[in-house]
């Protein structure tokens, strides 16, 4: 299946500004601690040039990276007629056959958390739940098995 480049706008603004926190300050500042330490004179010992210097690669690779990445992103914003079904960028309130209640978000792999509840529109829950409305059961096949979830509510705002 081929991943999709989907992200929320406020994903979109988040790898922005990283991009522009890196290229603006973090990366002016190394520079800075480079050349200062470089100053200082016999540079392959000198442990301030050499992590300085590793740390101006860590951020070009992940300029570089943001900047292509940015590009090929597809911003996808809610439309009202998503109401009362499961696309991208919902927030889902699910229960399972035992009772318990989870809620998630799905949104693009570039920004998804487990800490905030938000899965990634590729992985295998948010498959399943895409094109579903609240009252419908969905099964999720996973290594330990078949997981069955009732939608329970669907939000395009924070539940």
């Amino acid at each position: 299946m081929q991943k999709a480049n989907y992200i929320t706008r406020e994903g979109y603004l988040a790898l922005d500004r990283e991009l522009k926190y890196l290229w603006k300050e973090e990366r002016p500042k190394v520079t800075q601690a480079v050349s200062d330490a470089a100053a200082l004179g016999d540079r392959s010992e000198n442990a301030e040039y050499i992590y300085g210097k590793r740390r101006l690669r860590e951020i070009d690779r992940r300029v570089r990276f943001l900047t292509k990445r940015l590009e090929s992103l597809i911003i996808v914003d809610p439309d009202p007629r998503q109401e009362g079904k499961v696309f991208f960028g919902a927030w889902i309130k699910l229960e399972d056959e035992s009772g318990n209640s989870y809620i998630y978000r799905i949104v693009g792999a570039d920004e998804f958390d487990p800490k905030k509840n938000w899965i990634s529109i590729n992985s295998p829950v948010a498959r399943a739940l895409i094109g579903h409305k609240v009252d419908d059961e969905i099964t999720v096949v996973t290594p330990n098995g078949k997981i069955c979830y009732y939608i329970i509510e669907i939000s395009y705002v924070e539940l």
